[in-house]
């Protein structure tokens, strides 16, 4: 929920809070980067509420094993083993990608 790096949605574009709203096609947008920071101790909670399970899984089992019993885990790995595995970037910077799954 924050639009710091922008590019979101395709109209995205950052706003302050002197200026914070705009409209494209009728639709309303509210980009102030970093909104989280508004109510810092509740998005903590609320993040952390989100992800703990997910860091426990791959404490307790191991990056591999939990990515393996766990498909919601596959798009966090962005790299593994020196390879790119996030296909996003790689074709934003023009590199490499490689499957994660065909490493595991």
């Amino acid at each position: 929920m924050a639009v710091d790096q922008g590019g979101c949605f395709e109209t995205t574009k950052v706003t302050y809070h002197d200026d914070p709203v705009f409209v494209v096609d009728g639709v309303v947008h509210y980009c102030v980067a970093n909104m989280p920071g508004a109510v810092s101790s509740t998005s903590t909670f609320a993040l952390t509420n989100a992800t703990l399970s997910y860091g426990l899984k791959i404490a307790n089992m191991g990056l591999e094993a939990a990515v393996k019993s766990d498909d919601c885990l596959l798009p966090g790995v962005n790299c593994y083993g020196g390879k790119l595995t996030c296909k996003e970037v790689a074709d934003f910077f023009e590199m490499e990608y490689t499957d994660l799954r065909t490493m595991l």
